[in-house]
């Protein structure tokens, strides 16, 4: 091999190293990323990671919500009418929150099986359920109405 030729071959490997390795760090930056969804029958299962950020859908059980007055903590419970999951949020909540309502929250779950919720999404009509939630519910064989959710408990 001449001169020019190992040059060319170095430029070559040291270009592809360089592809490979950016391409590596942003697919993993990707993955931690990500936030998967779970069901509360999911999280109730123990499928759901303890030391990752996830999502978690369903319906705000009727006569759950317990508010602390002296803050903003919230904690009330999150049921696909199959098991229910406690979850606590300590900012302000969406206006559209209530009880019997689907909702979406992003958070953690700690070790006693608690949601720790880093954001709560509401629905933003009568008519509209979180996809995921939906899904949720019909795997778990709900039909899922607004006047339905508020008799759920």
């Amino acid at each position: 091999m001449n001169q020019k030729r190992r040059k060319l071959l170095f430029i070559v490997m040291f270009i592809l190293i360089g592809v490979a390795s950016a391409t590596g760090l942003a697919l993993k930056a990707f993955k931690e990323n990500l936030l998967y969804f779970y069901s509360p029958t999911q999280v109730r299962n123990s499928e759901a990671p303890l030391n990752r950020g996830f999502r978690i859908g369903g319906l705000v059980l009727e006569g759950s919500v317990v508010r602390n007055p002296d803050n903003l903590d919230i904690e009330f419970t999150l049921t696909d009418t199959m098991s229910n999951v406690v979850v606590h949020y300590d900012e302000i909540l969406p206006d559209l929150f209530r009880e019997g309502q689907g909702i979406v929250a992003n958070g953690t779950i700690n070790n006693e099986g608690i949601f720790i919720a880093s954001e709560v999404l509401a629905k933003h009509d009568e008519n509209y359920m979180p996809p995921e939630v939906a899904e949720a519910l019909k795997k778990a064989n709900v039909k899922h109405s607004s006047n339905q959710s508020r008799q759920l408990e």
